[in-house]
This record gives C-alpha cells, structure tokens and sequence, in this order.
C-alpha cells in the first residue's frame, strides 16, 4: 500500500457563519427567527487527507460542505481555497473554481436525474465545461470513467433506475471525478447503502484517492467508518466545533465530553462487551434556533460547571488536539 502524501492546506473556513431565516417575527414580517447552523467555524483541510466530520443529525454538517463549495452563501466569514477567497470571486473566476472542487451526496438514486442515462450523466460538467473536443472523445472518456468506477461500459445507455444502489453511486463518483478535481465532498457517502457494499464503496474512494491525490472531506455519523478512512477528525455539535484531532488520537483518547459520548455510542461486535455499563447522553437537543449561551453542550453534559453556562470555551491545543472545553 502506498504511504499517503499530505501537503499543505488546501481549503480552509474563517469564522464561518450560516444562519437560516424561518417564518415568524412580528406583525411587520421584522425579527424573523434563524436557525443558527453553524456559528464561527475554523477548519483547515490540507491536500490528500481524508478529513472526517461527525456529529449528531442537525448540528451543521452538510450546511459546513455546502458552504465550502459555495452553493450556499454564508453569513459571516469566508472559505479560501488555495489560498483564494472564494466568496469574492465574480461568476467567471468561480467557474474555473468549481473544476477543482466536487461532491458526492448522500442519496445516489435522488442526486441523479432520472430522465438522462449514465453517458449524460457523467458527460454533463465535461460538456459544461468545454473539456474534450468532439462527442467521440467525450464518450471515451466517458467509458473510461465507467471501468474505473467498476461500472461495464456496455451499461452507457442505461438509466438510473436499472442500476442497483451501489452501482448508482459509483455512477455519481465518476461525475464527480469528470473534471479531475482537487477536492471531493462526501456527503454520507455510504449511509444509504448496505454493509456489504458500503465496504466496497470505501475502497473505491480509498484506492481512487491514492490514484488521483485527491482530498476528501468526509461527512458522516457512522463513527466505524470515520475511523477505517480518516486522517483527521473534527466533531461538531449544534453547529459549533468540539474537537479536531487524528483519527487514532480523537479513538484513542477523546478528550471533549461530547466526543466520549459519541464514541461510547458505537455498539461493539463482541456480545460480552455489549454488557458494559455506558453512561448515554440525556435530554434533547438545544434549538438551534435559540441555542444555549456559554458552551452549546452544557445542558447535557454531566460535568458541566457554571463557568459553562456563561462562558464561550475557545479552542486549545491539548496533546496534539484542539478541543474546546472549560474541563480540559
């Protein structure tokens, strides 16, 4: 196996802000409540790491990968991208951009049209984005992105519905391998799929990362997962960052309350450790739309302090960690 080659930063979020407006607010249409998804968000993603981000439904995930690639604007702060501030640039610069930054969704039967077959599906961005000459060179390539992705190449004409739901997502990663990008969104990639083929789906990603270099950012709840194709992991809760660090070092020795609870939560394979006494988070989830002051977890951590209800933790660097904790 070849040793994976980390470079510099890639992608990074500065003081990254997302807030929805819901209906209500006064008898004027003024004061509308906001979701707050994510509030304040620094993340650095580096050239050919797997960065893996966890967290429970809701707490911002896949709001954070839609705003790294710009297809929702944020409120405050900005992304850069080599260096660049992509929430800057006018439409023309973006759209050179957009080559090198693609996303695979979570569901590969609604992210793909119905109405067109494999070969319009996976030509579309090289057709939009004038890559090859002439339709026989578009089809070849075309052809060749189906054998690399383990789709026949006698399947061009089929639609999506007579594929299978590991074969339509490995249609949707040859689109987004079309224009040979830099950075790939996985989207919870493989929750949709079942076990068997979940495993083969990773190892094509994995196998096409070493090929390609390219650099993932991986969303997912699936902690199991997280932990078989990351580098690093950063874990999120009601839009806000808990914690980054390695994959083995976030495993090994989680330091973020939050982070234990999620880890604890992974059943065990073996039947005798399934027996161990765990202690399970209580409580529901803070709104989003009027979410706690001080740090976002204390209403249900059991270790909570009154330093925590009133004060915002910063993040610290703690045994080759960043988390944000008042405990640590």
């Amino acid at each position: 196996m070849m040793t994976k080659q980390i470079g510099d930063t890639l992608i990074r979020t500065v003081d990254l802000v997302k807030e929805f407006e819901i209906s209500g607010g006064d008898f004027f249409g003024r004061n509308k409540p906001r979701v707050h998804a994510t509030s304040n968000v620094n993340i650095q993603i580096n050239k050919g790491e797997t960065y893996a981000l966890v967290g429970e439904s809701g707490c911002g995930k896949s709001t954070l990968g839609r705003l790294m690639l710009k297809l929702i604007e944020p409120t405050s702060g900005h992304v850069e991208f080599e260096g660049i501030n992509i929430n800057e640039l006018p439409s023309e610069e973006m759209r050179e951009i957009r080559k090198k930054m693609q996303i695979i969704f979570q569901d590969p039967y609604a992210s793909l049209n119905p109405r067109m077959n494999v070969y319009d599906i996976i030509a579309e961005p090289l057709v939009t984005h004038h890559v090859c000459k002439t339709k026989d060179e578009t089809k070849e390539r075309v052809k060749e992105l189906m054998e690399r992705v383990g789709i026949r190449p006698e399947f061009i004409n089929r639609y999506p519905h007579q594929f299978s739901g590991g074969q339509r997502q490995r249609i949707g990663i040859a689109r987004a391998l079309a224009l040979q990008p830099q950075l790939i969104i996985c989207d919870e990639p493989v929750s949709a799929l079942d076990v068997s083929i979940q495993s083969q789906i990773l190892n094509l990603l994995h196998d096409l990362q070493e090929e390609f270099n390219l650099t993932y950012l991986f969303i997912s709840h699936d902690l199991s997962v997280v932990r078989y194709i990351s580098d690093r992991v950063c874990v999120m809760f009601l839009g806000k960052v808990c914690e980054i660090g390695n994959t083995e070092d976030i495993f090994g020795n989680p330091l973020h309350p939050y982070t234990k609870f999620l880890i604890d939560a992974v059943p065990k394979p073996d039947p005798f450790l399934r027996k161990e006494n765990k202690q399970l988070l209580h409580g529901d989830i803070p709104s989003p739309v009027n979410p706690p002051t001080g740090c976002r977890f204390h209403t249900r951590c059991p270790y909570a302090k009154d330093i925590c209800s009133e004060i915002e933790p910063e993040m610290n660097n703690v045994d080759n960690k960043q988390v944000a904790c008042h405990l640590i």
